[in-house]
């Protein structure tokens, strides 16, 4: 790129130069903007010399004499004034100098144009970070073409470092060029200061890595020196600075490499660079940059993380240098840090400290968990433990340090899960006498440091904090990181097998757990206090259920979670804290998963007996302790707790009875890929029994859970119905046998499942839509007609009922069969006044008479055909007669309009409520008599014509 030293000289002056004719150019129009500010003000101190013109009548007014002013009433709080006080002559009035009139507010300065931000603001940027990569950039030039030794290339990067920070010193005093009030943004002297901090730190940093001109102390002597004086410059120069210069700072190892990295020289040129950010953070109080420090040097984290083990020595030195200047300069409340608000929790106090463990993590995670990475990850944790107990703005870091133990824990014990990790034999089955390799060793001892660190730290903080926040977090700390270890610690040394010293120390712990709450509760008074009472509680409970896993089978691990929700549900009704209604409902997904890795529960431990067999306790402990705790959740409001824990009792439900159908249909094979009609048929009565009680139970509750539960639980009968029964387990279409004459698969599969249907349709009838209901009894229906057709096929064709001819005398019983179950139905519905079983009966009387036309006429001969069609015409007509007599009749009595209401003593009311048979009679005798008596021929005299009078009248009555 240069032919000779005196080239790079050259675009140097050449720089410079530029900076001088900036100065000029800046200095001109500094000078033409205040011309133009005197002569602005001179025409305005000119106008408000001269008097305004006044009108003809003010100036008429003005050669007037002034008449003595009229003195104003005194005002209530006013002070009488004394009686020999005389009103001021008028001449003083008049001689009184007029008030000064306002001054004009200033003129708005216009808004720059695009042109005047392009020229003064973006191209001073641009030229900042353009001069610091051609420093960046000729460096590297002057390596990769070998033009300058290594003294030479360092020497100019110096001089060049050392011009831009005098160049930005020397624009900065002077006032010309630094504050001109059109360029607030554009800051030239922070741009060119940046610049040469940032070429500062790569020429030290190329000194010392790239061509040993330095030993370490001496270059983390001068990078200190060069971060120091960032700092300082940044405290004059403000926050552009500060922004350019850790962006320089942590970038130049990227722009100034080599083939062979040294990790030292980068993480204590790095930890040098953090604390100078730190520092600078600390004294403005400049929170983005402590942020932006900790995004970066965690990021320089990641690239490291391929390297071999001999690199990981650098890498913690690298998180713990951060971490230990987080805790020193940016948490709030501990030692040189922000002063903290009593006990409230700092977001970056926290956040920078989690930052740093999260780093440590990742490193255990690479390096397969080494010795050295371990005994990092183990000294940040304490350190965090350390400061969040003398600074409360750290606290959430507990909570972070806790799930970090856990995710470094239980990678350990899934990844690395051989057969055999300890000797075989000894006192105790299970764990042996020794480990044998030294991972296990240091994962015990780190462990039971953790368990014993979080658990203490977490029980004394209830007694040093009054916040409830800390004193929740210390306590969930608490709880969760010994538990968590001990879960992940028998999942590795014992196999998830029977282990009594796992057992054991599960005891240990839930009697620790105990302990504490007992001490807690006698502090009731402190209300902060309540949800760590909770806490400890729960892990009691947890602790009591790992020791029933690890001292029986596998299989009681489902049930152990099971009860530990209901119980963590039964405290939160004793405790109304929300995170308990959660932890309950995080303990029944836990249990779900768990039966969705291994659905028999035990394993092949689960036998062959029927009903009582692991299955039962597997499913059935599990849906009734969430049935037991959606009852104690409900007490506090519906939530979302509330119905994960009703779904995880109706789908524990659900399951136990299909898995105990299956596995007794099945002789305990519950993963047989087919399934009979046994099968089918109880699984469809059960759903639809299961049905039933959701809907009535719904009724009471008013969950959305049950609600949905019900819906889904009669589609699903609905669909094994129709799919199952009715086609793919059909015995008409399929070799199966049925049984015995009457007491058969049949009543099982078909007259059970309509009866329960027709239960199911009563049951949800006036709740539901009346098409809902509609659908299940014509699904009862169904089922009630294929059942009398099977139980015909049955009798004729013995219990295989898909062998064989149909018959006439079959054709013949079938439709008689239909017919009398249709009038059966109609006399139900007259019977009981039910429109639905005469709509059911009416489908059955039209089936039958489809058949009639449409089968027997073309299969029946003889007498077959003509009884077939007698019947079915006969009992047409007297369905008709009783519609006709007593259901139509009935209707239009009951339609009819009432009789007036008679008054009492009326004759003809009393003759209205005789019976119609004897109103009959006397018509009659009223007829006869006045055909003897009234007649033509009667010539008798007034008496008789008298009494005919009253019979007419009578008549008319």
């Amino acid at each position: 790129m240069f032919d000779s030293p005196f080239d790079f000289l050259t675009l140097v002056l050449a720089i410079v130069a530029l900076i001088f004719a900036r100065q000029a150019l800046g200095r001109i129009a500094l000078l033409q903007r205040r011309l133009d500010k005197i002569e602005a003000a001179g025409v305005a101190a000119a106008r408000t010399a001269m008097p305004p013109p006044l009108a003809p009548l003010q100036e008429f007014e003005q050669t007037l004499p002034a008449a003595p002013p009229i003195a104003p009433p005194p005002l209530p709080e006013a002070v009488p004034s004394e009686p020999d006080a005389q009103p001021e002559p008028a001449a003083d009035a008049a001689s009184a100098a007029p008030p000064p009139l306002p001054q004009p507010p200033p003129a708005p300065e216009p808004t720059p144009g695009f042109e005047e931000t392009l020229g003064t603001r973006w191209v001073v940027w641009i030229g900042g970070l353009t001069l610091a990569l051609g420093g960046f950039f000729m460096v590297r030039y002057s390596i990769e073409a070998g033009l300058l030794g290594p003294g030479v290339r360092t020497m100019l990067g110096g001089l060049f470092a050392l011009a831009l920070l005098g160049a930005g010193e020397w624009t900065r005093r002077k006032e010309s060029i630094s504050n001109i009030a059109a360029l607030p943004i554009a800051n030239i002297p922070a741009i060119l200061t940046a610049a040469g901090t940032a070429v500062a730190f790569a020429t030290v940093y190329a000194a010392y890595a790239l061509y040993d001109f330095l030993a370490p102390a001496t270059a983390f002597i001068l990078l200190g020196m060069v971060a120091l004086g960032t700092l300082a410059v940044a405290l004059l120069h403000g926050p552009a600075l500060a922004g350019l210069g850790i962006v320089g700072a942590f970038v130049t190892p990227i722009l100034v490499s080599s083939d062979k990295p040294d990790f030292w020289s980068l993480y204590i040129y790095l930890a040098v660079v953090t604390a100078a950010s730190f520092g600078l953070a600390r004294i403005r109080l400049w929170r983005w940059l402590a942020v932006t420090t900790i995004a970066f040097a965690l990021l320089w984290t990641f690239p490291c993380l391929q390297c071999g083990p001999e690199m990981i020595a650098p890498h913690v030195f690298h998180v713990i240098a951060g971490f230990v200047l987080a805790a020193l300069l940016v948490v709030c409340g501990f030692m040189f840090g922000p002063d903290g608000d009593g006990e409230e929790i700092e977001p970056i106090s926290s956040g920078s400290l989690a930052a740093y463990l999260f780093g440590a993590m990742l490193i255990v995670l690479s390096s397969a968990h080494a010795d050295i990475a371990m005994i990092g990850f183990a000294l940040l944790t304490a350190g965090s433990l350390l400061v969040a107990w003398r600074a409360p703005a750290a606290t959430r870091a507990i909570g972070a340090a806790s799930l970090f133990v856990f995710i470094v824990f239980g990678e350990w014990a899934v990844r690395r899960n051989v057969d055999m990790l300890v000797l075989p034999g000894g006192a105790i089955p299970g764990i042996g006498p020794s480990a044998t390799d030294g991972s296990v060793s240091l994962h015990l001892v780190t462990a039971a440091l953790f368990a014993a660190a979080f658990g203490i730290a977490g029980f004394l903080a209830q007694l040093r904090f009054a916040t409830t926040k800390v004193t929740v977090t210390w306590a969930a700390a608490a709880v969760f990181t010994p538990v968590a270890l001990l879960v992940a610690l028998y999942a590795r040394i014992a196999h998830l097998d029977r282990s009594i010293p796992f057992a054991i120390l599960a005891v240990l712990l839930a009697a620790a757990y105990a302990a504490a709450t007992e001490a807690l509760t006698r502090r009731g008074e402190r209300p902060e206090l309540s949800p760590s009472i909770a806490l400890s509680a729960t892990g009691a409970l947890a602790s009591l259920a790992l020791a029933l896993t690890f001292a029986l089978d596998k299989g009681w691990l489902t049930i152990a979670l099971a009860l530990v929700s209901m119980g963590t549900a039964w405290l939160s009704v004793q405790r109304p804290i929300p995170f308990l209604r959660w932890l309950a409902a995080i303990l029944a997904g836990i249990v779900v998963l768990r039966i969705g890795y291994e659905p028999r529960i035990a394993g092949d431990a689960v036998g062959t007996t029927p009903i009582f067999n692991w299955l039962l306790w597997g499913y059935g402990v599990p849906a009734l302790s969430f049935w037991a705790a959606s009852h104690f959740l409900r007490r506090n409001g519906d939530d979302v707790p509330l119905r994960i824990i009703e779904s995880a009792a109706i789908l524990f439900t659900v399951l136990l009875a299909f898995m105990e159908i299956r596995h007794a249909v099945n002789g305990g094979d519950v993963y047989r890929d087919s399934a009979g009609l046994t099968e089918v048929a109880l699984q469809v009565g059960v759903t639809l029994a299961m049905a039933i009680g959701l809907e009535r139970l719904r009724l009471r509750t008013g969950s959305i859970v049950h609600n949905v539960g019900a819906v889904l639980l009669t589609a699903f009968a609905g669909l094994a119905s129709v799919f199952g029964l009715l086609f793919l387990e059909n015995p008409m279409l399929w070799a199966h046998d049925v049984g015995g004459s009457f007491i058969n698969l049949l009543l099982l599969g078909y007259a059970l499942p309509a009866v329960l249907a027709l239960l199911l349709s009563y049951a949800v009838a006036g709740q539901r839509p009346a098409a809902y209901a509609n659908t299940i009894a014509a699904g009862a229906l169904i089922l009630a007609l294929a059942y009398v057709t099977l139980e015909i096929r049955r009798l004729y064709h013995g219990p295989v009922l898909a062998r064989g001819a149909t018959t006439g005398a079959e054709q013949y019983t079938y439709s008689i069969a239909w017919l009398m179950f249709g009038v059966a139905l109609l006399g139900i519905g007259i019977v009981v006044n039910s429109e639905r079983a005469r709509l059911a009966s009416a489908a059955v009387i039209g089936l039958t008479i489809l058949k009639a036309f449409l089968v027997d006429m073309s299969t029946l001969t003889g007498v077959y055909r003509a009884l077939s069609f007698m019947c079915l015409g006969i009992v047409l007509v007297a369905i008709g007669w009783l519609y006709q007599r007593i259901l139509f009749r009935r209707r239009a009595v009951a339609a009819a309009p009432p009789p007036p209401v008679p008054q009492a003593g009326d004759k003809a009311s009393r003759r209205a409520n005789r019976p119609e048979e004897v109103r009959d009679l006397e018509f009659e005798a009223l007829a006869i008599a006045r055909q003897r008596s009234c007649g033509p021929q009667d010539l008798r005299g007034g008496g008789a014509r008298l009494g005919c009078a009253v019979l007419n009248v009578g008549d008319v009555g």
